[in-house]
């Protein structure tokens, strides 16, 4: 029996339709979800480092005689502690990550070694207060 083109072809196009898909459809991209946990320890971080920054500029300002500068840092960072004496010491974003884990760690809000968070304010305010101390001396004329 002799088959016509159009019903090879429609034969071929029953087989090919019937026939399953090797290409297996793709799932949407999963964008990853980034916890409140990590976005408070992330914003904490840059709250820290501008401090720092700060903390840092303020004895290099006025060993350079720019006491203005090192004033406007002074203040800047006397609010900053104004705000952890009005909260027990504490960052008020530790309380903040705080509800978002168990955890208790010295560095369990901040990305930071937990050295360096556990003596932070140790380290960091005895910088300012020598920044402090150098400033006050220029500006009295103690010191060149």
């Amino acid at each position: 029996m002799e088959r016509t083109a159009a019903e090879t072809q429609s034969r071929q196009a029953a087989v090919v339709t019937a026939t399953p898909s090797p290409v297996k459809r793709s799932e949407p991209p999963v964008t990853p979800r980034v916890s409140p946990l990590h976005v408070v320890k992330a914003i904490h971080t840059l709250v820290w480092a501008f401090f720092v920054a700060c903390i840092v500029a303020i004895p290099v300002f006025a060993w350079a005689g720019r006491l203005r500068a090192a004033l406007l840092f002074i203040g800047i960072v006397s609010l900053e502690v104004l705000v952890l004496a009005a909260n027990a010491w504490r960052c008020p974003l530790t309380a903040v990550a705080a509800r978002y884990t168990d955890d208790r760690h010295d560095n369990f809000d901040i990305y930071l070694p937990a050295w360096l968070a556990r003596y932070n304010k140790e380290i960091f305010g005895s910088l300012f207060f020598g920044g402090v101390l150098l400033t006050a001396l220029r500006w009295l004329g103690w010191l060149g």
